[in-house]
């Protein structure tokens, strides 16, 4: 056995992770896919409780946007958490961590009428999507362009979002 694949051995063994990118710069990249994942989980939570609570003429519609945003945001919350994974490092993973971590508003015992929902989740994914716009930048500076390029679909999904939302609040 060569001593290339010994070494190789040993660091698969000892759990370190040699992805070209150094430990200091997958830390700050761990650091805004937990923020993220925060931001995603509180949103999830707030697409959950509107899609329960929604009523009115435009229940119907809204009900089943909720769904399919919140089944969406979900499927980013998992594939963010696995992300930093891939990274070598820890995901957060509990309510109170989230919470710590969000940039985004939590509204506790408020159920707002529909429009205020619609406007409420239209101003959370925009926030989302300027936080995004601002870690892309980040990730090229430590030097990681998987990364970017996986924000980078997350803020389009995010961007999709707020339109349907926001044509909901648009005159003819």
């Amino acid at each position: 056995m060569t001593t290339t694949v010994k070494t190789q051995e040993m660091k698969v063994k000892s759990g370190t992770t040699d992805i070209g990118i150094s430990e200091q710069n997958r830390r700050g990249v761990a650091d805004i896919l937990n923020r993220t994942l925060s931001d995603e989980f509180v949103l999830y939570t707030k697409l959950r409780n509107y899609h329960w609570n929604v009523v009115g003429p435009m229940f119907q519609p809204l009900h089943e946007i909720f769904e399919n945003q919140y089944d969406e945001v979900e499927e980013i919350i998992d594939n963010t958490a696995e992300r930093t994974r891939n990274m070598g490092l820890k995901s957060i993973g509990t309510m109170n961590e989230f919470l710590q971590h969000t940039t985004l508003q939590e509204q506790p015992n408020e159920y707002p009428n529909a429009m205020t929902m619609i406007a409420n989740l239209v101003g959370d994914h925009e926030a989302l999507i300027r936080n995004l716009r601002n870690d892309l930048e980040a990730c090229e500076k430590f030097g990681d362009m998987g990364t970017n390029d996986f924000l980078t679909g997350i803020m389009q999904k995010h961007e999709k979002m707020a339109w349907l939302l926001r044509a909901f609040l648009e005159d003819e």
